[in-house]
């Protein structure tokens, strides 16, 4: 992604610099000597990191220059605006460029609370979808192209024919992670209270029960500098959330903060662990129990655990757990009774570890079952929000799993798709093929075609980032804004206008009368934002953390045991990574060609076990089915784990989870 002009290059090796004390990365060095000394990469080792784009904006005299951006534009013809990335939840502040309606390049912007200037590769250059020619340009129905008011009468009446016929259950909808707060509040009303349904999930079974992310004492990610110690139970940050990866490694190398790994897999944060406490799939909870209880000053008879309670006692302060689901072959029982065990250790704070640009900001605006805008539960909420809204479900809904698992059943009779793709992002494969062909009728609401909005009857084409305006919520509830800078193209919509009108055409008329007005009804009904305004987002650049968690607690640790492992078969560990098939990365050119094919990572001892061969194609079995991927050696894998990463080329690993076994155990053939 970066090329070099060495002419222009005067060594103050503020590149090499970052790359290795930052990043972590030591790509790039200076060889030979004297008057031929010069910048390079080492042989066959290609500058590959992650944060490789910002050496370009560091360096002082434009000697690394970004190809995408290369020659394309001079700085004082581009128009620019502050805003917030959405490839991930940590929402890093940057600065977006445009020149004659098109987005050219994106920089990092200096927001101590956060990125503190850095951005990942894949938020520096993963704007370029936004332009490609696979977009959804208009509405369509069946595949024909149609108007605006076609579609949503359409889709109206699909809905309304639906309740009136088999009731608001066999409505649901999933998706609303990756909008705006404004797109996931007109979302929840118009679901929640004009249909009336609350089969509503933003999360795509990948991730952790409202209750647990809405309801959990919550960390700041300032507050990873002065912890007592960090401990990680979720997945690789470096590849899911890399700029928080870069703050949890500064406060592991340059502050001195333990860093527990309780890890099963390969991650970028393991080297510079103090203290490794490996974790096999579905063992969170274990592990988690003897370290709170060695955190209360209780020897848990495991050496390793207590030296690290040990030096977290040392320290002082509060202790912060990033908690997410370390693998999407294994439900969140462990990791939630892991969380709980934690919680009542004391002093604990707690940062998610959920991936999807907005999705802690659509949980907040109560696109979750069984929960309203600001974090409270349906009976909590449900007085002031009759009011508001007109109405409020009866009764918690389905979860994403729920209602796919209902859809496949055919009990569900509509399935809305707010910007998702269970096909291709919801763990488990073969229970999303089935449902939806089990839905009556699909509605979507996507800015492509994915291979899930592919089988709607009917697709409303919605505006991207940076086609509109609006606000949005990171990991830490940190509400920062969002900015319109070019204009969409074809007639395409925000998600929170498609709401309002779906919600006219059911003769419900919202009354919304712009995304400003939206924000302030947002600070006004929803006690979780009150006090962010648009004028008080407008005098706090780097935003403003919502109110503390409330009414919404307690963890659901039913079912954290998991079953003894067959010595044949090995448990599975699938996770994501920063490159993979999604939609923004396949359609952003700088990036598609940077997902690696999908293979299988084993130990070598294991390799050897099992009397298969390093680099040969194996097959990979489990009780839903079997896949054939090339074996590689990997030594950081825990012995009795396989590894292999998710939505890459290749063979799906989803076809082999059940996303209703706790793990998933499988086995490795010769083929």
């Amino acid at each position: 992604l970066v090329l070099l002009d060495r002419e222009r290059c005067i060594q103050c090796a503020r590149c090499t610099r970052f790359a290795d004390e930052i990043a972590g990365d030591p790509l790039i060095t200076f060889v030979d000597r004297g008057d031929h000394t010069q910048v390079l990469n080492f042989p066959d080792q290609p500058f590959s990191s992650y944060f490789s784009g910002n050496t370009v904006q560091i360096c002082p005299v434009g000697a690394l220059t970004s190809k995408s951006y290369r020659f394309r534009a001079r700085p004082w013809d581009l128009s620019t605006v502050e805003t917030s990335c959405t490839s991930c939840a940590v929402q890093c502040r940057g600065a977006l460029q445009s020149s004659s309606n098109r987005l050219v390049r994106f920089l990092g912007v200096d927001s101590d609370a956060v990125n503190h200037g850095w951005l990942c590769d894949k938020g520096r250059y993963g704007f370029e979808y936004v332009h490609a020619e696979a977009r959804v340009r208009s509405p369509r129905i069946k595949g024909v192209d149609m108007t605006w008011p076609q579609a949503l009468d359409a889709a109206a009446d699909v809905l309304r024919r639906t309740r009136e016929m088999h009731g608001v259950s066999t409505i649901a909808m999933i998706g609303g992670a990756r909008g705006t707060n404004e797109d996931a509040y007109v979302w929840a009303r118009l679901m929640k209270g004009v249909v009336g349904t609350d089969n509503v999930d933003a999360q795509l079974g990948d991730g952790l029960p409202a209750d647990a992310v809405l309801g959990l004492p919550r960390a700041q990610i300032d507050d990873l500098d002065t912890a007592a110690a960090i401990v990680l139970l979720a997945p690789d940050l470096k590849d899911e959330l890399p700029v928080l990866f870069l703050r949890a490694k500064r406060a592991a190398t340059d502050l001195g903060v333990p860093l527990i790994d309780c890890s099963a897999a390969p991650h970028g944060l393991t080297p510079y662990a103090s203290h490794r406490l490996p974790t096999g799939p579905g063992e969170s909870a274990v592990v988690a129990r003897k370290l709170a209880a060695a955190l209360g000053g209780a020897p848990s008879g495991d050496t390793a655990i207590d030296a690290a309670a040990d030096a977290a006692r040392e320290r002082g302060g509060h202790v912060v757990v990033i908690l997410g689901r370390p693998s999407l072959a294994e439900r969140a029982d462990a990791v939630l009774a892991a969380a709980s065990a934690l919680r009542d250790a004391g002093d604990v704070r707690f940062l998610s570890a959920l991936r999807r640009g907005n999705v802690h900001g659509a949980l907040e605006a109560g696109l979750a079952p069984g929960v309203l805008p600001g974090r409270v539960s349906l009976d909590a909420g449900r007085d002031h929000f009759t009011a508001a809204w007109g109405a409020v479900p009866d009764a918690p809904g389905l979860d994403t799993a729920g209602i796919l698992e209902a859809a496949a059943a055919g009990r569900i009779q509509v399935l809305v798709l707010l910007g998702a793709d269970p096909l291709a992002d919801f763990p488990d494969t073969d229970l999303a093929r089935r449902a939806l062909a089990g839905a009556r009728r699909v509605i979507a609401v996507d800015t492509f075609l994915t291979s899930s909005s592919q089988k709607a009857d009917i697709v409303l084409p919605a505006a991207a980032y940076a086609e509109k305006a609006g606000t949005t919520t990171n990991l830490e509830g940190r509400v920062t804004t969002l900015t319109q800078k070019v204009t969409p193209a074809g007639t395409r919509r925000p998600a929170w206008m498609i709401a309002a009108g779906l919600a006219r055409a059911l003769g419900a008329a919202l009354g919304i009368e712009s995304v400003e007005h939206l924000t302030a009804t947002l600070a006004e009904q929803v006690e979780a934002f009150a006090g962010i305004t648009p004028d008080a987002l407008a005098s706090s650049p780097d935003g403003i953390v919502a109110g503390a968690p409330a009414g919404v607690s307690g963890l659901d640790t039913a079912g954290a045991g998991v079953a003894e492992r067959n010595a044949y078969d090995y448990r599975l560990v699938v996770t994501r990574t920063l490159y993979d098939q999604a939609v923004g990365t396949a359609k952003s050119p700088s990036l598609a060609h940077l997902a690696d094919p999908a293979c299988l990572h084993m130990h070598p001892l294991d390799i050897e076990r099992s009397s298969v061969v390093a680099g040969a194609d194996v097959k990979l079995v489990s009780s839903r089915g079997s896949v054939v991927l090339r074996v590689e050696p990997d030594d950081r894998v825990v012995r009795g784990t396989v590894w292999v990463p998710f939505n890459h080329p290749g063979p799906n690993i989803g076809e082999l989870i059940d996303s209703q076994a706790a793990v998933t155990d499988v086995r490795v053939e010769n083929i």
